[in-house]
């Protein structure tokens, strides 16, 4: 019989085999000798040291599903894989065609594998993007990438002094692939996605220049595939079906955020001295609020989510005496409780926290102090903390915070659902963003309050407001420094969550490294060409360069933070449609100039909206940079000149980050009086 094909979804038969299409890209193809399914069983070691995660595997058995019987459906196809044609099947896999996306349901006859191998044909020229927030690579092929919510460790190249002394001293070094925020989800530049419906870990591999192996620890629920004719579409398409971030409240636009803290007498200080240097400032971030310790790492919080009065005297009229002034107040909040808190003895005694055996709650050592887990899986507890938030934050007159952390839950630990903790260890960050989305959201001031999060997963576009880098380096290495930031705001937004940020000066001050003022500068610089600008002191603000360390320092803040306000339309209108339409503020050229082939491999520059092209200058002691200019009518931020072009090299002094803007672009005008209004003082 003639097989009739639904639109856009084809499958040819080949000898002793198949191939499936979708949009004319091959998705699938499968034959007795090469197959594309294979299913094992594995041992697994997890050890959790501070967020750090030692991993082993033991492959007990890979077995390659080598016959396929298909059979037609309405809307697709099933397709049985067995081991042999003499043998049952293994695995089932239902793929239906709706709405132009292709859906592949998988299931087992025997609960018996607990490995998953999926090859999917690829082309040598091919590139790969997303998996979630990349602080490494932009462009994924050619290496793996094992998808685990985890600290991202210290230096992150194992080549590096760095990361050697923080392996032998914290066992806290990391590699290229640790993130935060890992997500099962590629984009190719054959012009589709793929995303996989698991929680479980994963390792996807681009290595193999015929096929991606993608490797899971359990059959997944389903893979997905959808298909654009531009990565913008794609980016669209992806959000459409994982969610998308809200708009900003129209306040951020309105300066800088300052990270400071010690009292209400010191941060008052720290305001006066700002508005008085001309700081643009639209609010003040202090991150202890609730109380400090001081450990070895560094001046820590004191993670009970409540104002400390004995060190913030009077804060709950400061507040509003801050914000009558234009000065917004953002604090810290994460979803751990220190064992020594009011907090926790009330979830202890209500029994909210995550066990280690039915009998015993789980304490976590986050660094010379113990805290429990809230057990987000708990209705009740879940419930409880929500109004934790309300009542402590928001009840109280914080704007937002920094909701940090959501990556600890050890994978031994007993949870309120009976779910494995290592499935439910990736879906962390989600629950502990949807906890902060549905408290803001609930006391009805999702237009009011925004909150910024560095851990993530499959479903943190629809509750993270903003996300932020995390914990880098204060130095200039490539992988942990100031110059990561960058592709990890473009892996991110090809992930779906497009609006990013980092720490001003980065914030790990480890194992040498101190930050100096020509790093914070450049970050500075950096920061005002992205969606917020934040500074922070990082763990230890003695050991780190500060804004207000010179008068030369607070001279740059002030001026940056005006061209960043300065730029509040053009930002505005890339938030909407980030919102509207989940294409990121911050993105790789290729979005912008798909048939230049130079842009689909440059990770350190990005198109901010479609009409600035950025590039940062990340290497210390450069006054020259070199900048690749899709061919186009460029201006010159700050010279005016203009060019069409290729590589060029522009003066690049500190204050002057090596910036464009396409001369077409409706919002030129607003360009060139940024040009006008704050072009360095003796240039003038």
């Amino acid at each position: 019989m003639q097989m009739t094909e639904p639109q856009g979804l084809q499958l040819k038969k080949r000898n002793e085999g198949f191939e499936i299409y979708l949009e004319g890209r091959k998705i699938l193809a499968h034959t007795s000798k090469s197959p594309c399914l294979y299913v094992g069983s594995g041992i697994d070691k997890m050890e959790m040291y501070r967020g750090n995660f030692d991993i082993e595997d033991y492959i007990v058995e890979r077995i390659g599903l080598r016959e396929a019987m298909v059979k037609e459906t309405d809307n697709g196809y099933v397709v049985e894989f067995r081991r042999s044609s003499e043998d049952r099947p293994s695995v089932s896999v239902t793929l239906t065609h709706e709405k132009e996306r292709l859906t592949m349901k998988f299931s087992q006859t025997e609960s018996i594998y607990n490995r998953f191998w999926l090859r999917i044909p690829a082309e040598e020229e091919e590139r790969v993007y997303g998996c979630g927030q990349q602080m490494s690579h932009l462009n994924l092929r050619g290496k793996h990438f094992p998808l685990w919510t985890s600290e991202p460790g210290v230096g992150r190249n194992k080549a590096t002094y760095t990361t050697w002394q923080a392996d032998v001293h914290d066992k806290a070094g990391g590699d290229y692939y640790h993130t935060n925020y890992p997500q099962p989800t590629y984009l190719s530049t054959k012009k589709y996605f793929c995303h996989v419906e698991t929680t479980a870990y994963a390792d996807f591999d681009f290595r193999n220049s015929e096929f991606h192996e993608l490797h899971i620890w359990e059959i997944p629920e389903a893979i997905i595939f959808e298909t654009s004719d531009s990565y913008k579409g794609l980016v669209t398409q992806l959000t459409a079906y994982l969610g998308r971030q809200l708009e900003l409240p129209e306040w951020v636009y309105d300066g800088m955020w300052l990270g400071m803290q010690g009292g209400t007498e010191k941060v008052q200080e720290k305001i006066d001295l700002a508005l008085e240097a001309g700081i643009k400032l639209g609010a003040v971030w202090v991150q202890d609020w609730q109380g400090k310790r001081v450990t070895s790492f560094g001046r820590r919080l004191n993670w009970n989510w409540q104002w400390d009065e004995l060190e913030y005297p009077n804060l709950d009229q400061k507040l509003k005496e801050w914000r009558q002034q234009g000065i917004h107040f953002l604090g810290y909040l994460n979803p751990y409780i220190i064992v020594d808190g009011s907090l926790y003895q009330e979830a202890l005694k209500q029994n909210y926290l995550v066990r280690k055996q039915a009998d015993e709650v789980y304490n976590v050592d986050f660094g010379e102090f113990d805290c429990g887990i809230v057990d987000f899986t708990n209705p009740d507890a879940f419930a409880w903390y929500k109004n934790v938030i309300k009542t402590n934050a928001i009840d109280f007159g914080l704007d937002g915070w920094m909701a940090d952390f959501g990556e600890y839950l050890p994978t031994d630990a007993v949870l309120y659902n009976q779910q494995p903790a290592k499935l439910m260890h990736n879906a962390w960050p989600m629950l502990w963003a949807k906890a902060n989305f549905e408290a803001v959201e609930e006391a009805g001031k999702q237009k009011e309050i925004v909150y910024f999060m560095r851990a993530g997963y499959t479903g943190s576009q629809k509750y993270c407001r903003l996300l932020w880098a995390g914990d880098q380096s204060v130095n200039w290495e490539l992988d942990d420094g100031i110059a990561s930031v960058i592709p990890a705001a473009l892996s991110a937004g090809l992930s779906g969550n497009g609006l990013h940020h980092s720490d001003i000066g980065g914030y790990t001050s480890l194992h040498g490294n101190k930050r100096t003022k020509e790093l914070l500068l450049r970050w500075l610089e950096l920061a005002a060409f992205t969606p917020v600008m934040r500074s922070h002191e990082g763990n230890r603000p003695q050991d780190s360069f500060q804004y207000d360390g010179d008068e030369e320092t607070l001279a740059g803040f002030a001026r940056m933070s005006h061209v960043h306000a300065a730029l509040a339309p053009y930002l505005k209108e890339l938030v909407r449609v980030n919102a509207a339409e989940g294409i990121p503020v911050q993105r790789p050229l290729f979005m912008e100039y798909e048939q230049d082939d130079q842009t689909y491999d440059i990770q350190y520059q990005y198109m901010l909206g479609s009409d600035m092209l950025a590039a940062p200058v990340y290497e210390e002691g450069a006054s020259l940079w070199k900048v690749y200019l899709p061919e186009d009518d460029w201006i010159h931020l700050w010279s005016g000149t203009s060019f069409t072009g290729g590589t060029v090299e522009v003066d690049a002094p500190i204050g002057e980050p090596p910036v464009f803007y396409r001369k077409e672009s409706k919002y030129s005008d607003l360009f060139n009086q940024i040009r006008t209004d704050y072009l360095l003082t003796d240039k003038k």
